[in-house]
């Protein structure tokens, strides 16, 4: 090493930042790797930013320089060049003027640039937003960082080059710069993207470190936008479109199309993204120009680039290159607020289209179809939809009409619908007001419905005026009984010219006296409230004076510490805390039952069969049910409902006499002696289960300690067969005391149905099948097949292992499929099997779809062992049958061997299976025998009233 040279030359640009160049300085100065040198450039500012870089050198005249340009070069790429051609040191790095590295930072680097020889190491980059509440803090593309790693070729990671476009978290050979005679572009913006481009295909090595080493500040509220803010600047756009022609051109020449096809990807999700959603705020003009500027580009990018984008914005890259902007602005809107269905929709082939527009094209087609995003099968209320408005006018005295138009799905409402609603006004901070307007009209239309309203919001908007600045518009439908709530999307110009209204806040006029309409970050119509008269001013400027004052400066501390105490007392280690050492030592509450089912999700199981015949006969009990959902649906009303780990929750299980759920209370809670632990579990088990699994076998001593702490909480354990004693009651290590050999309470709905029908000669459907309009000239069959899970124990998404569109054109005109999922996935189904294959997964309890059945396809579901009571046919389709009952899981039995059904893998079998079901019946007539003597003996038809004989009647023992 050349003695006095420095290990890394740390190059500061500003321009104009003379307040807080010496922070960013003093970052360097101060890192644990000490030779390091700074290079201040300063871009011709006019601030004193120059003088406070000499002031800076001549304090540290060993360690920092000073330069400045001759003239203003209105970008960062010209002094960082001056920076370059100063540096001495064997390492280059960039630094922005109100940015900060990380301590370690340079010591980070040159350890790895000089243990790996690399041209280019590369770290984490964190965003701090300073300006929040708490400098929320978040790390740039982390997943390209996850550990360390050289690679030979940008070829390797080509993700480096189209995501971390940054060059200040990167620290470069100098002698590298040179040989490949690397320069930021002069004169145009965005120069960071074609210079670390330049330098990732240029590079021989590059290694990318999992050290954080470079701190990005965010400041949200300055007051001049920084470059990459100034999206609302056609100039601003034609500067990124330019940069990325010249990027693409690079890549070509140097034959790199795999890594080009990375980077238009990242292009349709990232940069172009970022403009799009602006353009419901501008003017055609710009909109004109962005058109043209976009166009040629979106033509020459790679149609598999719209495969790999997110749906939305790839319809938003297709209509913008096409010119369509009625379809495109609505898409705009969605690629902004995400849960918004912007779009009516249309139906095609059986296929949902965003429009209906461009079919013709193979690419639009593909692009357009959003069936699998299931907006066509989600119910109403359920839909967030936009809502555009039309019309805004005020008179000037305080009177505000509106009017506009919801868009309407596929025809979800018609003109025979039952529609009212009202203008609501909401504050967007918590606020013990809420002002509701009645519409004036609301008329039916072919795409949607139009609403007006005439609001005197001067005399109806009474604000408290201090901490309920911002108001949010929407309007609350009611369509036939189904409540839909709308924000209010606008464009710039639709309130551009609008008049702020006089009000009078509840506190004083002296802190507001205006509420000016204004578009919010997502586009929609938000009113503010603001001080326009002199003494308004003066107030208002008081109150921001004492904010920043040391006494207000005191109370935002109070206040976010008093946020903090809040969320402490409600985490998890404060509630299982509270509730042993204090909710524990209440008094047991006789009769207090709580009841629960699969984690509080359903109203469904043998908890609800238990729960029903309790009621049925009169028993006097308190019931208390859990839920998971912050607005519970179908659970009874004759039971008090609690949150799932809300404090009334976690008071209920301290006080009950019972616990009663079918998968688990809360891990980490303690059973009182004095409470009564009644599991009666969900399904005899196929798959190897609890200390059985081979999951369970690899973890810690701890956690299987806290594991078994937790099933030995069961003071009763529900059986259905010997089988569950051998398997289940084995793998959870149960006493022999503990097994209840009663059957399942939810399957005595079942054997009655079954006798039933050996008595009659008819089998019955129930109710179900006459609320679905199941008809009766067509075979039933439900489709229940288990969740599938990754390595790591994940759920994975639900995907149909045949073609359901297939199975209606078939089985159509004879066979209803109802597919029900696990509870743990969902379904979407396409709208062309609509009729001949129902989605019954909202259909919690099991049981009467097991009724409605005329017959089953599963896999290794447990409910195989309910339906088998039935004595009707089932097929077993497990396509991935090796993998499934493979080491990672296991079985208990070998399903082929025991089966009451065919066992098939393919689908052409399945189809065949279904064909031949009357064959089926009769084949396995004696299998079926077999297995529910094998696994469902204790299945009698009278599991609910033994439990409730032996635990709650009158005289019943425990």
């Amino acid at each position: 090493m050349e003695e006095g040279v420095p290990d890394v030359s740390v190059i500061v640009i500003v321009y104009n930042d003379a307040a807080r160049l010496p922070t960013a300085v003093a970052s360097v100065l101060r890192q644990s790797h000490r030779n390091v040198e700074v290079v201040i450039v300063d871009d011709h500012s006019d601030d004193g930013s120059f003088q406070a870089a000499c002031l800076l050198a001549a304090k540290n005249p060993r360690r920092v320089t000073a330069h400045r340009l001759l003239c203003n070069s209105g970008g960062c790429g010209a002094p960082r060049n001056k920076g370059i051609e100063k540096a001495r040191g064997r390492y280059v790095m960039f630094l922005d003027s109100d940015d900060a590295l990380q301590r370690d930072a340079c010591r980070n680097m040159v350890e790895a640039a000089d243990a790996t020889k690399a041209d280019l190491v590369s770290g984490l980059c964190v965003r701090v937003h300073v300006g929040s509440r708490n400098r929320k803090e978040a790390e740039w593309y982390p997943w390209l960082y996850r550990s360390t790693r050289t690679f030979d070729s940008i070829r390797e990671v080509p993700d480096l080059l189209a995501f971390d476009t940054l060059s200040t978290n990167k620290c470069y050979r100098r002698a590298f710069l040179a040989e490949a005679d690397l320069t930021f572009p002069v004169g145009i913006h965005y120069e960071d993207l074609l210079f670390s481009a330049q330098a990732y295909t240029a590079a021989r090595r590059i290694t990318l470190i999992p050290n954080r080493v470079y701190f990005w500040n965010i400041h949200d509220n300055a007051p001049v936008r920084s470059i990459s803010n100034r999206r609302h600047e056609i100039a601003n756009f034609a500067h990124r479109m330019e940069i990325h022609q010249r990027v693409d051109r690079l890549l070509y020449e140097q034959g790199l199309d795999e890594v080009r096809l990375h980077k238009d990807i990242k292009f349709l999700k990232h940069d172009l993204a970022l403009h799009l959603r602006d353009l419901p705020l501008l003017d055609d003009t710009y909109r004109r120009e962005f058109e043209r500027l976009s166009g040629r580009y979106l033509a020459g990018l790679q149609p598999r680039a719209y495969e790999e984008a997110e749906p939305i914005q790839a319809i938003c890259a297709y209509l913008l290159a096409r010119g369509d902007w009625t379809n495109l602005l609505p898409a705009a809107d969605t690629l902004t607020n995400r849960k918004k269905l912007s779009s009516p929709l249309a139906e095609h082939q059986g296929r949902i289209y965003w429009c209906s527009d461009h079919l013709d094209d193979p690419l639009g087609r593909k692009i357009l179809d959003v069936t699998d995003e299931g907006w066509h099968t989600r119910p109403l209320g359920n839909l967030v939809l936009r809502n555009r408005l039309t019309r805004y006018t005020d008179d000037g005295h305080g009177t505000v009409s509106l009017a506009g138009t919801v868009i309407n799905p596929l025809g979800r409402f018609t003109p025979g619908s039952r529609i009212s609603g009202h203008l609501e006004l909401r504050a967007r901070r918590r606020s013990l007001q809420t002002f509701r307007v009645p519409l004036d009209a609301v008329r039916h239309r072919e795409d949607g419905v139009e609403w007006e309203v005439a609001a005197g919001l001067s005399g109806t908007l009474r604000p408290l005026g201090v901490i309920d600045a911002v108001w949010d518009a929407l309007v609350v439908l009611d369509i036939d009984g189904t409540t839909v709530r709308t924000r209010l999307s606008v464009t710039g110009q639709d309130i551009e010219k609008a008049r702020a209204l006089r009000v009078r806040p509840r506190l004083t006029r002296l802190v507001a006296d205006r509420l000016t309409p204004e578009v919010s970050s997502r586009g929609h119509l938000s009113f503010v409230l603001r001080a326009q008269g002199a003494s308004a001013r003066r107030v208002t400027g008081l109150l921001e004076a004492g904010q920043a004052s040391r006494g207000g400066t005191l109370a935002k501390s109070a206040v976010r510490r008093a946020r903090r105490i809040k969320k402490r007392a409600n985490s998890e280690p404060t509630k299982i805390r509270v509730y042993q050492q204090v909710l524990s030592r209440l008094p047991i509450r006789k009769g207090l039952v709580v009841f629960e089912s699969h984690l509080g999700k359903q109203y469904s199981d043998s908890p609800r069969a238990l729960y029903e015949e309790m009621r049925r006969r009169g028993l006097v009990f308190h019931a208390v049910w859990s839920h998971a959902a912050p607005q519970p649906t179908g659970f009874p009303q004759d039971a008090t409902l609690v949150r799932r780990w809300s404090w009334r929750h976690l008071r209920a299980l301290a006080q009950a006499e019972f616990w009663i759920d079918n998968q688990g209370m809360p891990l980490k809670l303690t059973k009182r002696p004095g409470t009564t632990y009644i599991q009666t579990w969900h399904g005899s088990a196929l798959k190897r289960m609890g200390f059985d699994e081979p999951a369970h076998k690899a973890r810690g001593r701890a956690e299987r300690a806290a594991y078994q702490k937790a099933l030995d909480r069961f003071d009763h354990f529900l059986v259905r067969s010997e089988h569950d004693v051998r398997t289940l009651a084995r793998a959870f290590r149960l006493r022999e005391e503990v097994l209840l050999r009663s059957g399942y309470p939810r399957n005595d709905a079942l054997v009655t149905a079954r006798r039933r029908e050996q008595e009659t000669g008819s089998a019955e459907r129930g109710a179900l099948a006459t609320e679905l309009g199941l008809p009766g000239d067509r075979t039933v069959i439900l489709y229940a097949p288990t969740f599938r899970a990754d390595e790591a124990g994940r759920v994975q998404p639900l995907e149909l292992l045949f073609d359901v569109e297939e199975f209606a054109a078939r089985f159509g005109d004879r066979v209803t499929l109802l597919i029900r999922s696990h509870y743990l996935n969902q379904v979407v189904l396409p709208p062309s099997v609509q009729g001949a294959v129902v989605d019954v997964t909202d259909h919690h309890d099991i049981t009467p779809l097991l009724l409605a059945a005329d017959a089953l396809i599963t896999d290794f579901s447990s409910v195989m062992f309910d339906y088998a009571l039935l004595d009707r046919p089932m097929v077993f389709y497990a396509p991935d049958y090796d993998h499934y009952v493979g080491p990672g899981r296991g079985t208990y039995f070998d399903l082929r061997a025991q089966a009451p059904g065919p066992v098939v893998t393919t689908r052409e079998a399945l189809f065949d299976a279904v064909d031949d079901l009357k064959a089926n019946a009769h084949d396995f007539a004696a299998a079926r025998t077999a297995f529910v003597d094998a696994y469902g003996e204790g299945d009698q038809g009278n599991a609910a009233r033994t439990v409730v004989d032996t635990f709650f009647a009158p005289g019943g023992s425990q």
